[in-house]
């Protein structure tokens, strides 16, 4: 099984630059995925997506790095990395969310990448993959659902 990369094409109905919103800022990402999102939108820019109630201990608060920002065209950033180091290919995994027109909508190209760069043991590589595999199945059905709600409201 390839446990390199996730990938997955989705067809949303509505326009990339309502869908790069819905990808890139905080308070529409945690209307489909995290629970909480703290980030900055701009190349370089930093912050955290946290899963679960952040004041508890059992809360998953993950670093993220914006690498891509190009409105309505595309958005990627860097996760899954050590909170005291910067993001690197070699320490994180790249999410791309690549926005293309169709139609009257937007053919969303959704990949995720560098497992195995991480250098994780196979178990672990193979638990990971399994995981992400999972949560982005799960997660990008919620993105159009939203997205859908989101375009309907007048």
């Amino acid at each position: 099984m390839e446990r390199g990369s996730i990938e997955r094409e989705i067809h949303i109905d509505a326009r990339p630059e309502v869908v790069y919103e819905v990808v890139s800022r905080p308070e529409h990402l945690r209307e489909w995925w995290p629970d909480e999102a703290e980030l900055e939108p701009a190349p370089g820019g930093t912050g955290v997506i946290t899963f679960g109630d952040r004041t508890s201990p059992d809360a998953h608060v993950v670093p993220v790095t914006v690498v891509e920002a190009d409105p309505p065209r595309r958005f990627s950033f860097r996760w899954v990395y050590d909170r005291a180091e910067a993001a690197t290919p070699a320490n994180s995994l790249l999410v791309v969310f690549e926005l293309i027109p169709s139609g009257a909508g937007t053919l969303l190209r959704f990949t995720e990448t560098g497992f195995r760069e991480k250098g994780w043991e196979a178990a672990v590589l193979e638990e990971q993959y399994r995981e992400h595999v999972s949560g982005w199945d799960h997660f990008l059905p919620r993105l159009v659902t939203y997205v859908a709600r989101l375009v309907s409201t007048p």
